[in-house]
């Protein structure tokens, strides 16, 4: 006989009639059966001693239940020894429909202790989320079940699922490794540049040293994680641990399923994670906002120090993004070339357009003053064009899109002589050349590729002319006759044709990787002296970020991957994300004071850097867990999170989906700060950070909303029981936004709705996603019971307390501090919005 027990800890204090109407699942591991008894143990809640105590204890059989009368039973609550009766409890199978005559009287009837448990057993999940997709990455399921009255006295059942996410340690594993991997490429690369200067041959010496040190570093810490066995996530207490700092904190799926009368079954599903931030760097000097703004304000006096040219930011991220067009269009031209040889000639006209397709864009991408500006300063750092003076330095800082100007001792004549002096370092007035390189050979290796491209095109057509005229060639006239007829317009034949379009391709390949090669070095050159000039705050910085954006990302992919398999069955939403991309909206409740605006600086940059970050769904090889699990590529300037999945799902996706279009996510942020260091914030502080993002974000979702409705119809989006339009939601966001007004959780409440609107992907956190963000998620809940499917106002704020005493958040704290109580004291609680105020006894003074 199979024994499995519950418990339920009531606040009793306050009502001599608590009903909680909380519900109670088993995992699939613990199977249950007719013959299995359930023993129930109730517990009463003091408020002053924050201490629960034994009330009494019931058992059961599951036969007994289902064979009872409306599978309901009421049974009596008794002593640890059985000896004295103390109260009932009221169990029951949840019922469908209409409320049965008398049943809310008994229900309410005056009696010493008792609660409504809803029995569900896990046996009746449905099948899709328990299929391997979702156990690939949602693991370890907490479910709680609950019932609910309607206004029209029925009853809902409410499922609420919560689970950890194994992406949470996969996706920082895969992203150190990749940054391991591109550093070790950067360090290969400043060695490709070639013998330099003393100076300059100084200084990468010294970065490649830093590059060394974070390759160690992050080793290092990726040793420490293969290591690790348990969990999926990382708990709230092990924040600061440095070998841990990748990993996003706390990161959870929730999901709310909720079946009524006269409804189709909705979900509705939210991510819950700690903001994106470094607390194993900590926040003394602030978040990265803030240290990326000083660092960029103080990198210019660092140029004229180290003798390097100043380049904005603009001009570094454009470097970077001209160096991954060079390592991708490169070699793909290089493969259409060869392509074009292994072609028939009645396809080399296709082959052909790609190549000319490919081979614009690598001109558009690299024809740019920056490559130009950047070859001459790095002809002029090689050995005998540098001046060897030790006061010699660069021009004055150029302005965005201005050449810099170089030292050399080979300069014109015309030029003003170099003045030195021990006070200022030593500045020239244009951009001198030396006898082996000016500027026109930039321009002179472009038309090399131009040439080599329209020869290429030329040779096509000649063969493509020369087809034509065989087809009208006389009946009478044979094959043989034409490849052997000494004519001087005679056809080439197949290895004629063959060799001298292979000389032509040849030598448009050389042309290219020329260009690729010049190109290449110059925007090395460039982010050299950007990390040259950085010194060991830049090496501080790029590792912090590197942090944030590891648990930034780990989220969003997590979300999609949420999302992606809900929204599989609904054509309107896989147009959507292959037409104009998913929002993903993020929820923050950190405060503007002390610590907090340091971590809320590092979501802040963390999520905007999530816009370098495109999806790819892709065919599995097979269903086990290693061909299901999302793996990511590319380098820091730009990642592609590929998403497999089975074939059957796979093959019914739009046809773009399936040819591997990349898809966009657009993160937004907005943050409204709710504890009692916002109220000194609001009151003695400085909020402008929160204003700033908050206005910024509405924007971005502005201008999103702009894009989706003028793509998509609106019967792609979900529809809802309330009918504002999003337009209309979108102002009175906007108003909000501007408004002056504490603590403004409307905010907060609008954008989730926007988002839910427009099938986008939730996120809520707070410093831990275990209190604040319980507060939020379980208040959402309710508010889309309220509104979506008509629960009873009489049942919102007991609902509400019943989520958060027995639902599955307090399950998150119990799994995060091994204690189920939220880490709010009274006077806390004094200075939280009402509705954001946990029910009594489930919170006290613990160690968070």
């Amino acid at each position: 006989m199979d024994l499995i027990s519950c418990c339920w800890r009531l606040c009793c204090r306050r009502t001599r009639d608590p009903v909680f109407p909380s519900g109670v699942s088993f995992p699939l591991d613990c199977p249950v059966y007719n013959d299995t008894f359930i023993k129930v143990s109730v517990y009463g809640v003091s408020d002053e001693q924050q201490s629960s105590n034994f009330l009494g204890t019931s058992r059961f059989s599951v036969a007994d239940l289902l064979h009872s009368k409306d599978q309901q039973l009421s049974l009596s609550l008794r002593t640890a020894d059985d000896s004295v009766t103390v109260g009932t409890v009221l169990v029951s199978r949840m019922k469908m429909g209409e409320i049965e005559d008398g049943e809310v009287d008994h229900i309410t009837a005056d009696m010493h202790q008792k609660c409504t448990l809803v029995y569900e057993s896990s046996h009746g999940i449905n099948d899709k989320e328990n299929g391997p997709i979702m156990n690939t990455v949602f693991q370890n399921a907490v479910c709680k079940v609950y019932r609910f009255q309607t206004v029209d006295s029925k009853w809902m059942l409410v499922r609420e699922q919560m689970a950890e996410c194994t992406l949470s340690f996969s996706i920082p594993k895969q992203l150190i490794g990749l940054c391991i991997q591109e550093d070790t490429c950067r360090i290969q690369e400043l060695k490709d540049l070639g013998e330099l200067s003393p100076h300059w041959h100084n200084l990468r010496k010294d970065v490649i040293s830093r590059y060394e040190q974070i390759i160690k570093e992050y080793q290092d810490t990726l040793v420490e994680l293969e290591k690790l066995t348990g969990p999926s996530f990382k708990p709230s207490c092990s924040k600061g641990q440095k070998y841990l700092e990748f990993i996003p904190i706390n990161l959870h799926t929730q999901r709310m399923r909720v079946t009524c009368p006269r409804k189709t079954d909705s979900c509705y599903d939210v991510v819950t994670v700690g903001a994106p931030a470094a607390h194993s760097q900590g926040f003394k000097n602030g978040g990265l906002q803030k240290l990326l703004s000083k660092y960029e304000s103080e990198k210019k006096s660092y140029s004229t120090a180290y003798q390097c040219i100043y380049y904005p930011p603009e001009q570094t991220t454009k470097a970077r993004e001209i160096l991954s067009v060079v390592s991708q269009l490169q070699p793909h031209i290089t493969a259409l070339a060869d392509q074009l040889l292994q072609s028939p000639r009645d396809a080399l006209r296709d082959t052909l357009k790609s190549l000319e397709d490919k081979t614009e864009q690598f001109v558009h991408a690299l024809k740019d003053e920056l490559v130009k500006s950047a070859l001459l300063a790095l002809h002029a750092a090689r050995p005998g064009y540098v001046s060897k003076s030790q006061t010699s330095a660069p021009s004055s800082p150029p302005e965005p899109n201005e050449e810099p100007n170089v030292v050399c001792n080979n300069v014109n004549s015309s030029q003003t002589p170099l003045k030195e002096s021990k006070a200022s370092p030593v500045r020239s007035d244009s951009i001198p050349h030396h006898k082996e390189y000016d500027e026109e050979e930039w321009d002179r290796v472009w038309a090399s590729v131009a040439k080599s491209l329209n020869s290429v095109i030329a040779m096509v057509e000649k063969l493509q002319e020369q087809d034509n005229n065989n087809q009208e060639s006389t009946p009478c006239q044979t094959l043989a006759d034409v490849i052997t007829s000494h004519s001087p317009d005679r056809p080439m034949d197949v290895v004629d044709w063959r060799d001298q379009l292979g000389v032509l391709v040849q030598s448009l390949k050389e042309c290219v990787l020329d260009v690729a090669e010049r190109a290449r070095h110059s925007v090395i050159f460039v982010l050299l002296q950007e990390a040259a000039c950085s010194t060991a705050q830049g090496l501080q910085l790029q590792q912090r970020r590197d942090t944030v954006f590891s648990q930034a990302l780990t989220a969003l992919a997590c979300g999609f991957v949420m999302r992606l398999y809900a929204g599989l069955e609904d054509k309107g939403f896989l147009r959507q994300l292959h037409a104009v991309g998913l929002v993903a909206q993020f929820e923050s409740l950190l405060s503007t004071y002390s610590e907090e605006i340091g971590m809320l600086e590092d979501m802040e940059v963390g999520i905007s850097d999530l816009t370098r970050v495109t999806f790819r769904i892709t065919e599995a090889l097979s269903e086990d867990s290693a061909s299901l699990t999302p793996i990511i590529s590319g380098r820091r300037d730009r990642y592609t999170v590929e998403v497999p999945l089975p074939h059957d799902a796979f093959q019914t996706l739009p046809d773009e989906l399936r040819q591997g279009k990349l898809l966009h996510v657009i993160p937004v942020l907005f943050n409204v700060g709710i504890n009692e260091q916002q109220t000194i914030a609001e009151r003695f502080g400085d909020i402008s950070l929160q204003e700033r993002i908050n206005q910024k974000n509405f924007e971005i979702l502005e201008g999103y909303y702009k894009s989706l409705s003028n793509t998509l119809p609106s019967e792609c989006l979900p529809s809802f029981q309330t009918q504002t339009d999003i337009k209309e939601l979108l102002e009175t966001l906007g108003q909000n936004v501007v408004t002056k007004k504490r603590k403004n959780v409307e905010i907060l409440w609008l954008a989730g709705t926007i988002c839910r609107r427009m099938n986008g992907i939730r996120f809520t956190s707070c410093k831990s996603a275990k209190d604040r963000t319980s507060m939020s998620v379980t208040l959402e809940q309710c508010c889309l019971l309220r509104d979506e499917h008509q629960l009873n106002k009489d049942y919102f704020v007991r609902a509400l307390d019943c989520m958060r005493r027995e639902g599955c958040r307090i399950e998150n704290v119990q799994k995060n501090i091994k204690c189920r109580k939220y880490a709010f004291n009274m006077l806390q609680l004094m200075a939280f919005p009402k509705y954001y105020r946990p029910p009594d006894g489930t919170y006290g003074k613990v160690d968070s």
